[in-house]
């Protein structure tokens, strides 16, 4: 007999938070959300210890009412819906009535609040899920919300936090999102009593992205507006010579929701065919106006996913709109990531490309056992500008030229480890570099790593540095574009990995690239260097660097054998 009994509520309390906050910068996307649904023009916001000591939100919208505030921190509590019809119809960004319950279920939590009505405000504490203290205090019209000690009694959820930088790095973006998203109000970001960002709230979004991503991006990205106005799209594009490995510039809202949508990202990548390289990614920022009831919002507990009644329409005003904002520009392939290097073996490489599966043990050509170093090998020439043919002892061997010099990259870079002077490539010109704030959060945490690579990077202005050398292996490379890569690529990574992950990244864009024509002489030096690494069978992704067609293998593919 199954024995049923109802849960406590401190339990389903902590089930409900557990739906809502996934980490601090969840916090920080619901109180930010509220502020702006209260119609605030100013969203200050605060985080120490990566958000899990303290999570600030301070605004200037409308406030709660005295006798509302408690209400406020009930389940199911809520300004925004009072009927089942409202939720085809949401107009605000929060809705559920479940943030603020589920914060401080995880949390404690002060509230100081005003609706500026000449009233004395109200400030209230808030522990374990329980008022502790109430009491009336003056204040300015809004409300304030501290969180602190986020998650200290839920250890589950605490132990699976990232570093200090990078959950940093995940606040940042998300303060970020919502200042592209609403330009009319001014944000404010302190990270560990760092200015992060500051923007001016003056309705510009051009003047938004000049605080995130810089002033050159800024003037480079085109307008995107669609004839129609409901549904409509507008904002802002770039070419797709400053593209990106990752989509963390890709921006999309829907009627100002920040929302994470396939189908908007195919529309953007459908929009950018034939213009970008493989593998790269465009910088878009656009908002969707969608009626509401076109859309719903209640498809996910974060409200990060939406729905459309009309997906295919919605494809093609996108796609549409970003294709007629590119076709007025001066738009070119992206000639850093695509060219191909005129001499020598120093070449870049896509990041992000899909790695094609391993050949199985059923393909007429097998990866090379795991036997010791590579035989001795005879060079033949190159096929498709990607391979290099070679003769052994046992048969014919074709090698990727860009896994094994990704291999023979990787070993030199991670041997760095042991303390020997990093190979450094001097710039003749220290490139400047202004970096978003969640990048700035992730380069911090790799500054040391960097060094030993043999990158010089030193602070120059709130988010700006001065690069001015590079590992001897990224010479002729494009340093800016490189650094980039490699904070988006290393983003999550552990503590532990970092160093390994930061090594296979520059690896990967050191690396010659496939379709690049190799000299006799550089084939040869390259095969010699890959015979004398540790694992020169693969890369540093897994991925074979060499297979082998037998005597028994290539006889049968001729019929000499059954």
């Amino acid at each position: 007999m199954v024995d049923l009994h109802i849960l406590p509520s401190e339990v389903v309390s902590r089930i409900a938070a557990g739906e809502v906050i996934e980490r601090p910068a969840s916090v920080v996307k619901e109180l930010v959300e509220n502020s702006l649904d209260a119609a605030a023009d100013r969203v200050d916001i605060e985080c120490r210890g990566g958000g899990a000591v303290l999570i600030s939100v301070a605004d200037n919208g409308r406030g709660i009412d005295a006798s509302q505030v408690e209400m406020a921190f009930l389940r199911h509590a809520t300004s925004k819906i009072a009927s089942l019809d409202d939720l085809v119809n949401v107009h605000t960004l929060g809705f559920r009535g479940e943030a603020l319950p589920s914060v401080a279920a995880v949390a404690a939590v002060e509230v100081s609040t005003s609706t500026g009505d000449g009233a004395l405000g109200s400030y209230l504490y808030i522990h374990g899920g329980a008022v502790k203290q109430r009491e009336g205090r003056p204040r300015a019209r809004g409300t304030t919300i501290a969180v602190r000690r986020l998650f200290r009694h839920f250890p589950a959820r605490l132990k699976f936090l990232k570093s200090e930088a990078t959950e940093n790095g995940h606040n940042a973006q998300v303060a970020s999102q919502y200042a592209l998203a609403f330009p009319s109000v001014a944000f404010s970001l302190l990270l560990e009593d760092r200015l992060a960002l500051r923007t001016p709230g003056n309705g510009d979004l051009r003047d938004v992205v000049a605080q995130l991503y810089g002033a050159e991006l800024a003037r480079a990205m085109v307008r995107v507006e669609s004839l129609s106005d409901s549904p409509g799209v507008t904002g802002l594009a770039a070419p797709a010579s400053l593209s990106r490995s990752g989509r963390g510039h890709q921006s999309t809202f829907v009627n100002h929701r920040w929302v994470r949508s396939p189908l908007l990202q195919r529309a953007i990548d459908d929009a950018y065919h034939g213009l970008i390289a493989e593998g790269r990614n465009a910088i878009v920022i656009l908002n969707l106006k969608v009626p509401p009831d076109r859309v719903d919002v209640n498809v996910h507990p974060s409200k990060a996913q939406v729905k459309f009644a009309e997906e295919h329409t919605i494809f093609r005003l996108v796609r549409d709109a970003v294709k007629a904002a590119l076709a007025d520009t001066r738009v070119a392939t992206d000639s850093r990531y695509l060219s191909l290097p005129a001499t020598g073996t120093q070449g870049r490489w896509v990041v992000g490309e899909p790695l094609p599966e391993p050949p199985s043990a059923q393909d007429s050509a097998i990866p090379l056992p795991d036997s010791g170093l590579l035989p001795p090998l005879r060079i033949l020439g190159q096929v498709l500008g990607t391979y290099i043919a070679a003769e052994g002892p046992d048969g014919l061997y074709l090698i990727d030229q860009h896994a094994a010099h990704e291999r023979v990259v990787y070993d030199r870079l991670a041997d760095r480890r042991s303390g020997r002077t990093p190979e450094a490539q001097g710039l003749l010109q220290p490139v400047t570099i202004e970096f978003s704030p969640s990048e700035d959060a992730v380069l911090a945490t790799l500054i040391d790593d960097l060094s030993k690579m043999g990158f010089s990077i030193d602070h120059f202005g709130q988010r700006t540095y001065l690069l001015r050398t590079v590992p001897a292996v990224l010479a002729d490379s494009d340093a800016q574009a490189i650094m980039r890569d490699m904070l988006h690529e290393l983003s999550e990574a552990s503590r532990q990995g970092r160093f390994e992950r930061l090594a296979t990244t520059i690896a990967c864009h050191a690396a010659v690239r496939a379709g690049h024509r190799l000299t006799q002489e550089e084939m040869r030096q390259l095969v010699r260097q890959l015979e004398e690494c540790a694992q020169p069978r693969t890369c540093p992704h897994g991925r074979p660097t060499i297979v082998r067609f037998d005597s028994t293998q290539l006889e049968k593919l001729f019929g000499r054998r059954a």
